[in-house]
């Protein structure tokens, strides 16, 4: 057990802010050497996700102003060379700080070496609440599928199931969100992250 404990110290670095990136990248500057960091546990939106993404920027600029001191809690390198890293200022946790505000999504696929229960309970509390990203009736489109679409444009209209529906046939919006969340995105005609609203009461 001390072991572990040393291992995690270790880990464990004091920071200056240098520049916030977007929702959820930042550069520090760690002793003489500079830092690209992805928050780790978390997703925020893109900056072309308007307005959520320059909210979630402005949402971490707000929690760690530039020349501002972090600890960063580093669990990763990423194949971008990033440190991915837990954010604490002042003894807040910042990555579940953009989660209850809404501001950013928990990335339930990265969510290893962080405290899954916590981050779950303040997403769950920011969606009841409709902050943020969840002051859209299911959320916004998650950044990951979102990226996942700018990358294969050609393909973002055929869907999963090699099936196409119309917002008719499937009859009910609640419905056509589960099939957007699915991957049929062709449903979200504008991108706004909602499916057939027409469909809606």
């Amino acid at each position: 057990m001390p072991l572990a404990a040393v291992a995690l110290l270790a880990q464990t670095r004091t920071a200056s802010v240098l520049s916030i990136g977007d929702g959820d990248t930042m550069r520090v500057r760690e002793g003489n050497r500079t830092l690209n960091v992805r928050l780790a546990c978390i997703d925020a939106p893109e900056s072309s996700q308007a307005p959520f993404g320059s909210q979630a920027r402005q949402q971490l600029q707000a929690l760690a102003p530039v020349g501002s001191s972090v600890e960063l809690r580093i669990k990763a390198t990423d194949r971008y060379g990033r440190a991915v890293a837990e954010l604490t200022r002042g003894g807040r946790n910042l990555n579940q700080a953009l989660v209850a505000s809404g501001a950013a999504f928990v990335y339930w696929q990265y969510i290893q070496g962080c405290d899954r229960q916590t981050y779950s309970r303040l997403e769950t509390e920011a969606r009841l609440k409709g902050l943020g990203v969840w002051g859209v009736s299911g959320g916004v489109q998650r950044p990951w599928e979102y990226r996942s679409r700018q990358r294969k444009p050609s393909s973002s209209s055929s869907a999963p199931s090699g099936r196409r529906y119309t917002c008719k046939q499937i009859g009910s919006y609640a419905q056509a969100q589960v099939l957007l969340r699915q991957g049929h995105s062709y449903l979200d005609g504008d991108g706004d992250g909602e499916a057939c609203e027409s469909l809606k009461g």
